[in-house]
């Protein structure tokens, strides 16, 4: 395994790497859910690319990117013992050089819900990873499904600006009470943790009830809220949203025609939680 720490040695790197080259984005804090994509990719191309970034322009003012949790030397092990044959490890001069002054905004799909609530967020992750597109030039690029408005936005992107890589989306990976694998679940309080499966059984609530035959989404919607209301630990429910999985368009209607997602965010505590199914 070579771990890379400038731009200009993994690109050269890349163009000599016996395709197909896969990539997994990361920003470290490995957990399941990320060694689930490694090992996906690790499958699929003779060449196995993971990048580590805490990526700053995706962090708002009053968020937690200086105490983001950093694992480093864990990191490198799990991807070493994974196969992974690259690392690439930039410092933030070395993504955002002095007079860095280009930047991605995507459009309609990064509007509502994390867009909304975190303004700016999705210009920062679009523009991170289309610098690591282009740096390592994948065949394929590997997200987890938890961060399912992210995956449409990078897909959406990459479909218009003609980036060239095959998007896969891996399903969440879940702890056996149905929370999903977060680097921030490391920040929750032991109470707090108690109470943050209610998300999960929130989604599955709406769930159950599409197969029970409701098509409404407002019904839907209503149906996993009620079970958030049911969680007095929980601090605020950012949004529940009932949304056109590809567009991540609001569904106000029937979701009847659409492969609808349901998403949410909350806070317990100092720590935002975000979740998503998709109904299909």
């Amino acid at each position: 395994m070579k771990v890379v720490e400038t731009c200009g040695e993994m690109f050269a790197l890349c163009r000599t790497a016996q395709p197909p080259l896969g990539l997994v984005p990361t920003m470290g804090a490995l957990h399941e859910g990320h060694m689930s994509l490694v090992r996906r990719a690790r499958a699929d191309n003779l060449t196995m690319a993971v990048s580590i970034f805490v990526n700053p322009t995706q962090f708002g003012p009053n968020e937690d990117f200086a105490r983001y949790p950093r694992s480093l030397e864990r990191d490198l092990e799990l991807l070493a013992a994974a196969g992974t044959d690259l690392v690439f490890l930039p410092g933030p001069p070395e993504v955002y050089p002095d007079g860095f002054d280009t930047w991605i905004e995507p459009g309609a799909v990064a509007e509502g819900m994390e867009g909304a609530a975190r303004p700016g967020h999705f210009r920062g992750v679009a523009t991170v990873v289309a610098k690591l597109f282009t740096i390592t030039r994948p065949d394929r690029a590997y997200f987890g499904q938890k961060d399912g408005q992210q995956v449409a936005v990078i897909r959406k992107m990459n479909d218009d600006l003609n980036l060239g890589a095959e998007v896969v989306t891996m399903p969440t990976i879940r702890e056996p009470d149905g929370l999903a694998l977060s680097s921030r679940n490391a920040y929750l309080t032991d109470e707090e943790r108690k109470a943050a499966p209610v998300v999960y059984r929130a989604l599955r609530a709406a769930e159950e009830l599409w197969r029970a035959g409701e098509r409404d989404a407002r019904a839907l919607q209503s149906a996993a809220t009620a079970q958030l209301e049911s969680e007095p630990a929980l601090s605020s429910v950012d949004y529940v949203s009932v949304v056109d999985a590809g567009s991540m368009a609001e569904i106000t209607g029937t979701v009847e025609g659409h492969a609808a997602m349901v998403a949410t965010a909350v806070r317990l505590g100092t720590v935002r939680l975000i979740d998503n199914l998709v109904l299909e």
